[in-house]
């Protein structure tokens, strides 16, 4: 068994849990030294980002609530475009895989 030599960095992760953690998200957006962020959801999940929004204010650029499965880049394009144009600098993904994965494109 032939074994490839590699080297991983991790980029730094922080955690914030328990009751009350979402109303420190604006704090947290400030602490990665952005301003406006644009939320993301599944339609399903557009009264929860409504929420993040509702609780931003002004720290909160609008929502993207077109998030799907398996993350089509036509998607992923189309959230970057809304981002560029809502002139946001960070996103907030909320609920599972289908908004984590759109972060994350």
């Amino acid at each position: 068994m032939t074994v490839t030599a590699f080297t991983y960095t991790s980029q730094p992760q922080r955690v914030v849990f328990g009751p009350g953690s979402l109303a420190q998200l604006g704090r947290e957006i400030g602490s990665l030294g952005a301003r406006r962020a644009l939320v993301l959801s599944t339609p399903e999940q557009r009264a929860q980002a409504e929420r993040v929004v509702e609780l931003l204010g002004p720290q909160a650029a609008g929502i993207f609530d077109r998030a799907v499965m398996h993350v089509p880049i036509e998607t992923a394009r189309e959230a970057r475009e809304v981002a560029r144009r809502l002139g946001a600098d960070c996103a907030i993904a909320i609920g599972g895989g289908s908004t984590t994965g759109l972060g994350k494109a």
